[in-house]
């Protein structure tokens, strides 16, 4: 059996299970009394999702049909498929799963809020896909010198005179930001924010204005930042980012101090010693 074919036998084990697991008052419909097969008919499944009852038995009998993102998502709803069990479909059916975007804008979980408290005294938060400050930890906030005029860090890297201010090479940095928002950009095509972002900048920061017009795209998920303290002094990190898998519209940054600089020392005394 071929990798395709074995992927189908998967989908029609999964699409059939998944389907007797749901009583017909599960999705709305009237109780039917009392059925020969457990759940619903493949019927009732086609009618939900809005497609044919024909090519619905065909996917569920896993022939070698043409699918697409739209027609899996309905079939999800019908079949009130979590997350999870969506991503599940994408794989068998043969298409890239779609971010698991979770709520965007919700609020981050108490867990992952004590991660980031845990990482102290190296400073961690949280960046939703737009560069939105999500949630942060105190070093993370006196490093950077993140204050409540703070909300987006792709602008205030354009327009925040302190934060701007702590990049130590700022000019160098500038077009790494600029390359990965562009490429965030282009994953959701369908985000007005993005470009409501990068048009209020380019209104207000020819730099950002330059840099945009070069169409350069770049992915960062790590690297360095030097940062120079008002009390603390030069400070170099190493960063990573890391897409939460339930929730792709968050990304958790985190700093290690850089073993071959003092950085440890000095940020242990700013956090610890001198509390702000």
């Amino acid at each position: 059996m071929s990798a395709s074919q074995h992927r189908r036998e998967q989908l029609k084990e999964f699409l059939r299970a998944r389907r007797e697991a749901l009583a017909p008052t599960d999705v709305g419909l009237p109780a039917a009394g009392r059925r020969r097969t457990p759940g619903l008919r493949r019927e009732e499944v086609a009618v939900l999702a809005g497609v044919g009852v024909s090519w619905y038995t065909w996917l569920e009998q896993g022939r070698d049909i043409k699918v697409s993102g739209a027609v899996l998502d309905a079939v999800a709803r019908a079949l009130l498929l979590d997350e999870a069990e969506r991503t599940h479909l994408y794989v068998l059916a043969g298409l890239n799963p779609p971010d698991p975007a979770g709520q965007p804008g919700a609020p981050v979980n108490d867990q992952l809020r004590a991660v980031l408290d845990a990482w102290m005294p190296n400073p961690a938060h949280v960046l939703d896909r737009h560069y939105g400050l999500v949630a942060m930890n105190d070093a993370s906030r006196r490093v950077f010198g993140f204050d409540e005029d703070v909300s987006n860090c792709m602008v205030a890297f354009f327009t925040h005179p302190i934060y701007r201010g702590r990049f130590t090479a700022w000019d160098e940095f500038a077009p790494d930001m600029v390359a990965d928002f562009r490429a965030s950009a282009a994953r959701y095509p369908d985000d007005p924010v993005f470009e409501e972002i990068a048009g209020g900048l380019r209104a207000v920061s020819p730099e950002f204005a330059a840099l945009w017009a070069r169409s350069d795209v770049r992915s960062r998920s790590q690297g360095v930042k030097a940062i120079t303290h008002p009390e603390a002094g030069d400070l170099v990190f190493a960063y990573s980012l890391f897409r939460l898998p339930d929730r792709a519209d968050l990304n958790v940054v985190l700093h290690t101090p850089d073993p071959d600089t003092d950085t440890q020392r000095k940020l242990e005394s700013l956090v610890f010693v001198h509390p702000g």
